[in-house]
C-alpha cells in the first residue's frame, strides 16, 4: 500500500456489513477503493462483518471514513453515532438525518408536516384490516419494509387478496411494514452533491417495476439523461428534492426518488443517504452528465468528511 499523496491521511472505506444489501455494498466499496487509489489516496478497505466490527475499525486509527455501507448498520444513524463518539470524520449525513432517511414512514411524516407532496401511506401489522387499507389507498398499492433499501421486500399489490401475502413477504425483511398509495407515471431520481443538485434521471423499466433486478442486474433498464422534462419542470423538481433533502437534515451527498403522475405532479418517495456506487448506480451517472467523472465524484464525497 502506497502512502497518501493528497493530504487526506489514513482513509478507511467501510463496506460489506451484515445488512440485506451486503452484496451491493461490496461492489460499491470496491469501486470507491479503486477510485481513491487512482486519485493518490491510500485507502484501507474494511468490512465490519469480517474484520472485527467497530473495535477493528478503531484499531486502524482512521483520519477519515468513507461510508459505503448500505442498509441497516451503515446508513441508519447507528454507525454515524459510533463514529461521532470515536471522533472520526465520515462522509455523508449525520446521525439524525441518517436515522430519519432510513425510516421511510418517519421521513414521510416530516415531509407531510412541511406540506411536501408524498403518497399517502398506512402502517401494516399481522392483524391489519386489509379491506380497510385497500379502501383507503386504492389499488394498485405498494407494500414495502420501512427500513430496507434497494427495493428489497417491495411488492405491487393489484388485488385485496394479495395484500396480506405481500405483508408476509415484507415482514421477512423488517418488523415494520407500510402500504403506500401507488403513483402511476414516470419515475425520476435526483442526486445531490454538496450544494449542487445534479441533473435528474428518468428511469424506464420494461417490466414497469424498478426492483432489485432492474436496479443492479438487468441491462434492459433505461436511464434517460437528459430526463426529458422542460427546463422549468426540471428546475421545479430540483428545488423540491433540495427542500426534501434538507427537511430531513441530510448533508454531503445523497439521492431523492420521485414519481410524476399523469397530471404532471411530483411525489416524493424516499431519500437515500448512502446511495449505491456500482456500475449501475444513479449518482455516478448523474455526476458524469454534469461533467464529474467517477474518480472526481468519489474525491468530492470524501471531502465531505472534513466538514464541520
Amino acid at each position: 500500500m502506497t502512502a497518501d499523496r493528497t493530504g487526506h491521511g489514513r482513509v478507511v472505506v467501510l463496506y460489506g456489513g451484515e445488512s440485506a444489501e451486503r452484496d451491493v455494498s461490496l461492489k460499491s466499496g470496491a469501486a470507491v477503493i479503486a477510485a481513491l487509489e487512482r486519485g493518490g489516496v491510500a485507502p484501507i478497505g474494511f468490512d465490519p462483518a469480517e474484520q472485527g466490527g467497530l473495535a477493528g475499525l478503531e484499531a486502524l486509527r482512521p483520519d477519515r471514513v468513507f461510508i459505503a455501507l448500505h442498509g441497516r448498520g451503515g446508513e441508519d444513524g447507528t454507525l454515524q453515532g459510533a463514529l461521532e463518539l470515536l471522533g472520526i470524520p465520515y462522509t455523508g449525513s449525520g446521525v439524525l438525518a441518517s436515522a430519519l432517511g432510513m425510516d421511510k414512514q418517519r421521513t414521510k411524516l416530516v415531509w407531510q408536516a412541511l406540506g411536501l407532496p408524498t403518497p399517502e401511506s398506512v402502517m401494516l401489522g399481522p392483524d391489519a384490516d386489509w379491506a380497510s387499507v385497500v379502501e383507503r389507498l386504492g389499488l394498485p398499492l405498494i407494500v414495502k419494509p420501512v427500513h430496507e433499501g434497494s427495493t428489497l421486500g417491495i411488492t405491487i399489490v393489484d388485488s385485496p387478496e394479495a395484500l396480506e401475502a405481500a405483508y408476509r413477504d415484507a415482514v421477512r425483511f423488517d418488523a415494520r411494514v407500510m402500504a403506500e398509495r401507488f403513483i402511476r407515471g414516470e419515475e425520476y431520481t435526483v442526486s445531490l452533491l454538496g450544494d449542487r443538485v445534479l441533473p435528474a434521471i428518468r428511469v424506464e423499466v420494461p417490466s414497469g417495476f424498478y426492483d432489485y433486478e432492474a436496479k443492479y442486474l438487468s441491462d434492459e433498464t433505461l436511464y434517460h439523461l437528459p430526463c426529458g422534462l422542460a427546463e422549468a419542470e426540471e428546475q421545479c423538481l430540483a428545488s423540491l428534492c433540495r427542500e426534501a433533502f434538507e427537511a430531513i437534515g441530510c448533508s454531503g451527498w445523497g439521492r431523492v426518488d420521485v414519481m410524476r403522475d399523469a397530471q404532471g405532479r411530483f411525489w416524493l418517495l424516499e431519500v437515500n443517504t448512502v446511495p449505491g456506487m456500482t456500475d449501475h448506480s444513479l449518482v455516478p451517472q448523474a455526476a458524469a452528465h454534469a461533467g464529474i467523472d467517477f474518480d472526481a465524484l468519489v474525491m468530492r464525497i470524501l471531502d465531505t468528511a472534513g466538514r464541520d
